[in-house]
């Protein structure tokens, strides 16, 4: 009597490690850990950590944040997605298009970026216990190509003060470009000279990687290769350095002729509770609701961007690299890397791809290599704080310019002109409003796609052939917004017609149908009897065939 309560306890049992293995994936490779494999995480660990820092740097400027906060935003994924995660690839933490989205809605307010990722963490775990990531396939493809373009555009526009080292130009898109041109003749001659050196050098350094060839397979071009392929993977972190060793220079014998980071925090930041209050500089309090309420829109577009961004490389390397991914559990893992990065003055996050491509090329076998990466941040925030000081802001634009340069693909126009042409439509919307505000952009643009979406649905396309009697061929599914248009249709080809002529609706094409239509086809069947003419089905499916029979029956 007790082998059957013994294979029930059994059963259970592997049920329960099971349901846990699928929330916490980490249950399922760390047992089989080996040796090689750590060897290989902690080398891509090291040399995206080498990528991460510079770029986290760059990256709070664009979010018009102290640029330790792209510090404080950058290791709390690699914990939490080591955990969580299901892709040995993905790296979480600041990107540009998340950066551009917090400066849009928080204003460069720390304490207000960190309640924002609170929120936004709340909101994609939300999603993800609920399993509603399938609302990230209603923005389309368009839409996306539009805000990243735009985005790209408006980054890399925005870092041009910065090269030139001037002052005083608002964030507004439009006034931006006009006082950058207006103040060109305000330009720093050191600055201009030592961003346009980064930028060269990057743009070198990246053409070298990707000419690296496999001609010869000799020992010595083989380490050649690897030398070229180890410089040009920390580009970012090579250049900056350069950049902060020459401004330290001159800074030393007393000439300022760049503009420099200036201080920063030092020392890990305080794990603690985002602050749901804020006082303005004249001693008002602005409560939890009226923060909130000053996000906006923003507060439904970052949650939704982040998820798109990272679940897309998540998927692309996941290809790639042959194994599988689960989406929901990657907004599990997004979801709380931001609230527990709240806790630690982080702003929003998503994957990255840049730094998750390098960490693929590099050989990364496990998640773990993230937890490399984030002690390389740590590291940094504990001891090198005060070298940041030097690093001049020419260079971090530079590479923030260089980061985002790949986003503008302007071959996806003809791309998209080539195949359907009314995608043009969301795309242009979503780009020219994104240079008004960028959460506005993407509103815009998933608002036309869905009107495009609802119009393909109303007007399905109907194949009318002439054999004696009309052939009616439905290339889609029946639905309510569509009953008026196949009524239309009918009516004026067959029933209004002198004579009256039989119509076959071929149904072949159609697998779902709605109570509406079911009623409109009916009295339509109504119709075609008083005019002592045939109203045939062709090809019903399952659902339609009660309809089919009950007109069997008023005909009996």
């Amino acid at each position: 009597m007790e082998q059957p309560l013994l294979g029930g306890a059994s059963a259970r049992r592997c049920c329960s490690l099971s349901t846990l293995k699928a929330w916490l994936p980490v249950l399922s490779w760390l047992p089989r850990y080996r040796l090689k494999w750590l060897q290989m995480d902690l080398l891509a660990g090291l040399t995206v950590g080498l990528t991460t820092v510079p770029q986290a740097l760059a990256y709070a400027e664009v979010a018009e944040l102290p640029v330790q906060f792209g510090l404080y935003s950058s290791f709390m994924g690699g914990f939490i997605y080591t955990l969580l995660g299901t892709s040995k690839d993905v790296t979480l933490g600041p990107t540009a298009i998340m950066s551009l989205l917090c400066a849009s809605v928080v204003g460069g307010e720390p304490h207000r970026a960190a309640l924002l990722s609170l929120l936004c963490g709340l909101i994609q775990a939300g999603m993800a216990i609920l399993r509603l990531g399938f609302l990230l396939d209603f923005i389309s493809y368009p839409v996306i190509k539009g805000f990243t373009c735009a985005a790209a555009v408006t980054i890399g526009f925005s870092q041009v003060k910065n090269i030139l080292g001037i002052q005083g130009v608002p964030r507004e898109f439009v006034w931006e470009v006009y006082y950058t041109f207006y103040k060109i003749p305000e330009s720093r001659v050191g600055d201009v000279v030592l961003g346009l050196l980064c930028l060269l050098l990057l743009v070198m350094l990246t053409y070298m990687k990707s000419s690296l060839g496999s001609e010869d397979d000799s020992t010595s071009s083989r380490a050649a290769r690897k030398l070229v392929w180890t410089v040009a993977t920390m580009r970012n972190a090579l250049v900056v350095s350069a950049a902060s060793l020459v401004a330290f220079s001159w800074d030393a014998f007393g000439h300022h002729v760049f503009t420099l980071t200036g201080k920063t925090t030092q020392g890990l930041p305080p794990f603690q509770p985002p602050p749901t209050s804020d006082t303005t500089a004249n001693g008002t309090v602005v409560s939890f609701g009226e923060i909130v309420k000053g996000f906006g829109g923003g507060l439904a577009v970052i949650p939704f961007m982040g998820l798109l961004e990272s679940i897309a490389i998540a998927k692309a390397f996941a290809s790639q690299n042959d194994y599988r991914i689960n989406a929901n559990q990657e907004l599990l893992a997004i979801g709380v890397t931001n609230v527990m990065g709240s806790f630690v003055s982080a702003y929003p996050v998503t994957g990255s791809f840049g730094r998750t491509a390098v960490n693929s090329q590099t050989g990364v076998c496990t998640p773990a290599g993230g937890i490399v990466t984030s002690i390389i941040v740590l590291l940094s925030l504990a001891f090198l704080m005060p070298a940041f000081y030097y690093i001049p802001k020419a260079s971090l634009a530079a590479v923030i310019i260089c980061a985002v340069a790949p986003m503008v693909d302007y071959r996806v126009v003809a791309k998209m002109w080539r195949i359907h042409k009314l995608d043009l439509l969301p795309f242009c919307v979503t780009f020219l409003m994104s240079f008004w505000e960028v959460q506005y952009g993407i509103i815009g643009g998933v608002a036309v796609s869905g009107v495009l979406l609802l119009y393909s649905t109303a007007r399905p396309q109907i194949k009318v052939s002439d054999q004696g009697l009309l052939v009616m061929e439905l290339g889609s599914g029946l639905s309510f917004p569509a009953t008026e248009y196949l009524s239309h249709v009918i009516h004026t080809q067959a029933l209004q017609v002198s004579p009256p002529r039989s119509v076959v609706l071929d149904c072949h094409h159609v697998s779902v149908i709605d109570y509406t239509v079911v009623s409109e086809l009916r009295d339509l069947l109504r119709q075609f009897k008083l005019r002592e003419v045939q109203f045939i089905f062709s090809g019903v499916q399952v659902s339609l065939r009660g309809l089919r029979n009950s007109a069997d029956k008023k005909k009996r």
